[in-house]
């Protein structure tokens, strides 16, 4: 029976030509308060936690794909120098590019580095007992930011 009211709802969405799928518009992640409860026509207004929620959601997923390239970053000693100077070290996806690492910087950590720099490091072999391997290869970008921008990962390191 169910199938038979799935094609009734499709038949009848069709004869009116409305889509079956909702259309919903996109929502600006900068709203304010006001803005939020004027666009809902909402007479309770939300509060500021909920609109928050709400403007979180639209950035996470606009950095889904970033977390994916960006594996994690480097807090080494060589790092820390590098950050003095406005470099930061990050461990990365072994396919990504110049170009798909500079967007995912953008996109996590609200900067626009001026350069990106790639180290490729060939796995090594290792050994236990009688069983030899390798280690997987990796891949580190070194991401120059302009003078006097930060990222907070390296505070008080």
């Amino acid at each position: 029976m169910g199938l038979f009211d799935k094609l009734k709802t499709k038949s009848a969405a069709s004869s009116h030509n409305v889509s079956p799928r909702s259309t919903k518009q996109p929502v600006k992640a900068d709203l304010t308060l006001a803005e939020l409860k004027q666009e809902k026509g909402l007479e309770s207004a939300p509060t500021l936690a909920q609109a928050q929620k709400a403007t979180n959601k639209i950035s996470k997923d606009d950095t889904k794909g970033a977390y994916k390239i960006l594996i994690k970053p480097l807090v080494t000693e060589k790092g820390s120098y590098f950050a003095a100077s406005g470099k930061y070290l990050f461990e990365v996806y072994p396919g990504a590019n110049k170009g798909q690492i500079k967007k995912a910087i953008e996109a996590v950590y609200g900067v626009k580095p001026v350069k990106v720099n790639i180290v490729r490091l060939p796995g090594k072999s290792v050994r236990y007992g009688k069983v030899t391997g390798t280690t997987k290869d990796q891949k580190k970008a070194i991401v120059t930011l302009r003078k006097g921008e930060t990222i907070e990962v390296y505070e008080g390191v």
